[in-house]
């Protein structure tokens, strides 16, 4: 597991995920933790390292 920080693209806060590094690439929705709005998540992990991050909101 990789702990990698980001910023809400909602309320802008400086929040923390936990990221499985077992996968090669992955996308899913998390709630902020501070705002509780989804956040659609894309990562992709090369050698056990995160390679590519991207949070965004997702339109409703």
């Amino acid at each position: 597991m990789i702990e990698h920080y980001f910023t809400c693209p909602y309320c802008w806060q400086n929040i923390s995920m936990l990221i499985d590094n077992s996968l090669t690439s992955q996308t899913f929705i998390e709630d902020c933790e501070v705002c509780c709005n989804p956040i659609q998540v894309s990562v992709k992990i090369s050698d056990s390292e995160l390679s590519d991050f991207q949070a965004d909101s997702i339109e409703q």
